[in-house]
Formats: C-alpha cells, sequence, structure tokens
C-alpha cells in the first residue's frame, strides 16, 4: 500500500498552492488523515490534521492560511496553502492512520513519498 500525493512545486510569497494525497483501493476506514513537514536541518513536524468527523488541528505558524480538507469516500486528504511564506518551504508528507482495508482489519499507519515545497522571497 502507498500512498499517492501530487502538487507542491515552487511559488513565490505571498502565492497559494494545494496538495492532495489519496490512498488507492478499497478502504473499510482511515482515522486521521494529516500533512506534515521537514524543512533541511529541522524536525518533521505537524501542519494540520483531520480526523473522520472533521475536526481540525493545525500548527501554530500556518493557522489562518492552511486549510486541510478530506474525501473520505475518495480516502482523499488535501493541503490548500495561502499566504505562503519563505519558511513554509519544506517537504511536506502525507500521513494517514489507522487505516483498516476491512472491518476486522488490524489498524495500519502510513506515510506518502513527500514532496517539496518552495517559496521565493
Amino acid at each position: 500500500v502507498q500512498l499517492q500525493a501530487s502538487g507542491g512545486g515552487v511559488v513565490q510569497a505571498g502565492g497559494s498552492l494545494g496538495l492532495s494525497c489519496v490512498l488507492p483501493g478499497s478502504i473499510f476506514s482511515i482515522d486521521v488523515m494529516a500533512w506534515y513537514r521537514q524543512a533541511p536541518g529541522n524536525q518533521r513536524e505537524l501542519v494540520a490534521s483531520i480526523t473522520p468527523d472533521r475536526s481540525t488541528t493545525y500548527g501554530d505558524s500556518v493557522k489562518g492560511r492552511f486549510t486541510i480538507s478530506r474525501n473520505n469516500a475518495k480516502n482523499l486528504v488535501s493541503l490548500q496553502m495561502n499566504g505562503l511564506r519563505p519558511e513554509d518551504t519544506a517537504v511536506y508528507y502525507c500521513r494517514m492512520e489507522g487505516v483498516k482495508a476491512i472491518t476486522k482489519s488490524t489498524p495500519k499507519d502510513y506515510w506518502g513519498p513527500g514532496t517539496l515545497v518552495t517559496v521565493s522571497s
């Protein structure tokens, strides 16, 4: 099982980008979906997360600028990033937790491959 991420790229400061991540195949349920990022020399940090009932959590540095959303029917999580800043430059990783292929399967967690976002000043 591999998450498939898309989006990212290079944008000027103040611009916008969108990221998407999908878990292909037939899935019974997914618990938390999230985006993390890691800049060079830094630890991986939480950007945003969303629960099945769409309760969201954001990192302090992105509150009011980024919006996370999910489509449960498509096993999809998206991140809309507005007002981008050079300090948002990082590799962004999607994560899906508590994935169950069928109702009685053991929940598993998955990381996406990472997609680079570069914000130029």
